[in-house]
């Protein structure tokens, strides 16, 4: 028998040696690589997780991005006019001009009549946002409201004469463009912006935020706007809000002044809907949102883009409903036209002032007094009482 003996590795019947410097044999450090190797694999599935939804938002933003249509004809018209417009007074207040369009192009707007040839604006509304975002002031214009219409050019290319015609004429004649300079000229207010949405894109978006809720006082039988409605509270589809907005006929007197008062209501309600659910937060509810807004949607080239309209609406999420207000312009029947409307002055001129220069506007149902109550509960006079037009806000229930 050898008198050195073999070491442990070398015994008949000897285990590993253990790997020195670790205290754990082979078959720990197998263990450990496997961890990493299962480690390594959890890294490369989270990072192929996170490039697929980087390129899933990304292909929806561009989706987004790609549905708003910029009208760069008009920004090319307001340049050339650009010394003749209204200079903006308030740094940070912002005018946008929502023209409802009745085009019937396309197959869905072709569905409520086929007269290409006078394409007019059906709904017209100056959004008046103040400089801190506190308040939002929509002002209906009147369709039959008889105004100055500058030369504007065409969609043949040719120039129109200026005229005294109804406002509705100048989406006609000019598009766009001659609908803002229209309106500078009638308020003698900078329009920073423009929107122009169709039939289409308005029931898009009725229907994307699961129909808006209105009270009706009486049954509705309306053939010619396809809407047959019980009285009371009711949730309208995109289809029968469009027919309910529309109508002038067989609601309310049958002009156009009760019609507009309809859309505001509606509006006021449509906008409670959007703020005062939690679709602003849920990206489920937010995208069809979205996607129905920016698919009808024809904007001056600053807006046409997600990032350019989320600049805009950013700060109107904090605004609370009863200030976000809608009256129509101080209108009265034109003197050579009983069909048509003309402004109410001084009314009307105070109204455009109050824009101008961001000064605080209140709607009501008639002029509040020019008092008010102190804290003692004695009457105080109110150094400058701001005028209160007739209108609503999006916070007032359409049942009361």
């Amino acid at each position: 028998m050898s008198d050195t003996a073999g070491t442990p590795s070398e015994q008949p019947g000897a285990g590993p040696a253990p790997v020195p410097g670790t205290g754990s044999s082979p078959t720990g450090l197998g263990r450990t690589r496997r961890r990493r190797r299962w480690a390594r694999g959890i890294a490369v599935v989270a990072a192929v997780v996170l490039v697929v939804a980087a390129a899933a938002g990304w292909a929806v933003y561009m989706k987004l991005n790609g549905n708003i249509t910029p009208d760069e004809a008009a920004a090319a018209e307001l340049e050339r006019f650009e010394k003749d417009r209204p200079t903006a007074l308030v740094k940070g207040a912002q005018n946008i001009l929502v023209i409802g369009s009745d085009s019937r192009h396309g197959d869905e707007n072709g569905r409520y009549g086929r007269d290409p040839g006078t394409e007019r604006s059906d709904t017209a509304i100056l959004l008046h946002l103040s400089a801190g975002r506190s308040s939002a002031t929509a002002v209906s214009i009147p369709r039959d409201l008889m105004v100055h219409v500058p030369g504007c050019r065409r969609p043949d290319g040719s120039r129109s004469a200026p005229m005294f015609t109804a406002f509705n004429s100048a989406f006609e004649l000019g598009g766009s463009a001659c609908t803002v300079r229209t309106v500078e000229k009638l308020t003698d207010i900078r329009v920073d912006h423009h929107v122009v949405v169709d039939f289409e894109g308005f029931k898009d978006m009725v229907d994307a935020v699961d129909g808006v809720e209105v009270c009706l006082r009486e049954p509705i039988d309306d053939k010619d706007a396809k809407l047959t409605l019980p009285a009371g509270r009711v949730t309208l589809t995109g289809e029968q809000a469009l027919g309910y907005v529309r109508a002038r006929k067989t609601l309310g007197d049958g002009s156009d002044t009760g019609r507009m008062e309809r859309q505001q209501r509606f509006l006021g309600a449509l906008v409670s809907k959007v703020l005062g659910t939690d679709v602003l937060l849920n990206p489920v509810k937010l995208y069809p949102v979205l996607d129905a807004a920016t698919s009808s949607l024809t904007t001056d080239p600053e807006l046409a883009s997600l990032r350019g309209l989320y600049e805009l609406v950013r700060g109107l999420r904090e605004i609370p409903t009863e200030d976000v207000q809608f009256l129509t312009v101080p209108r009265e029947p034109y003197t050579g036209n009983a069909n048509r409307d003309q402004l109410a002055q001084p009314a009307a001129e105070e109204l455009f002032e109050r824009l101008r220069t961001d000064a605080p506007v209140r709607v009501g149902t008639e002029r509040d007094e020019k008092t008010t109550e102190n804290a003692s509960g004695e009457a105080a006079e109110e150094p400058s009482p701001a005028p209160t037009f007739s209108g609503n806000t999006a916070a007032e229930d359409t049942c009361t």
